[in-house]
């Protein structure tokens, strides 16, 4: 894995991991990178010094409250994204993700509930799934 550090063309700056060097530039070249921020596709890499071990801490952090307004914005993001692109095959999930990763079913993006039974048992048979980013909290619900 290699991390860049990245930035979009209205200065937000964010980073990205990739397998490689070549991953990166494969996205770019299919506008997949956007930033979490905007949503900009306008993305570049930074400069970045290699990573070199030592006692000093020099790498600037954003600060906890911009970090966690970044993440919660990326993962309504992906929320928006899969709700949007992908089926909703609701309590079906389990039986419908097996179905595809077997070849019985059309080879597609879905989404939907499963039991955490479910779920253990489809990565123990080794059935890509991932959890679905929470549903954001509504503005009126927020203290």
């Amino acid at each position: 894995m290699i991390r860049y550090a990245l930035s979009c063309d209205h200065e937000h700056e964010f980073e990205g991991w990739f397998g490689s060097s070549g991953d990166y530039d494969d996205q770019q070249a299919r506008g997949l990178l956007e930033c979490p921020m905007c949503g900009s596709k306008g993305v570049r890499k930074q400069i970045m010094a290699p990573a070199v071990a030592g006692t000093k801490r020099t790498a600037r952090e954003a600060p906890p409250a911009q970090t966690q307004a970044m993440m919660m914005e990326a993962a309504g993001r992906i929320r928006r994204h899969v709700q949007e692109n992908f089926d909703d095959v609701g309590d079906a999930f389990a039986r419908e993700a097996r179905a595809i990763h077997e070849g019985k079913a059309e080879d597609r993006g879905i989404y939907g509930q499963a039991t955490p039974k479910e779920v253990r048992e489809l990565v123990e048979d080794g059935v890509p799934v991932a959890p679905l980013p929470p549903e954001p909290a509504k503005k009126t619900e927020l203290n």
